[in-house]
């Protein structure tokens, strides 16, 4: 859980995503296995927690070990961002 919370937070220059791999207790807030843009926030990070954009389209926090953590090309970080 570590080594996904450092490489998110070494991302905040430009946007950086996670793809779902536990949705279990938030199956309305989460979709296995797509992808979440995460807004930086160090506190959450700290805990343990990544600030994600769900499904409500609002930002909160979840737990980082429902997520893994993955690289995007630039036209799908664009279509991300143009949807969210």
């Amino acid at each position: 859980m570590l080594g996904l919370m450092k490489n998110v937070r070494t991302k905040n220059s430009h946007p950086s995503f996670v793809a779902c791999i536990d949705n279990s207790g938030y199956l309305a807030s989460l979709e296995l296995h797509k992808i979440y843009r995460v807004i930086p926030d160090e506190d959450a990070a700290q805990d343990g927690d990544l600030r994600v954009v769900d499904e409500s389209g609002e930002d909160y926090l979840y737990s980082a070990d429902r997520f893994i953590s993955i690289d995007v090309s630039k036209s799908l970080e664009r279509a991300i961002l143009r949807v969210s």
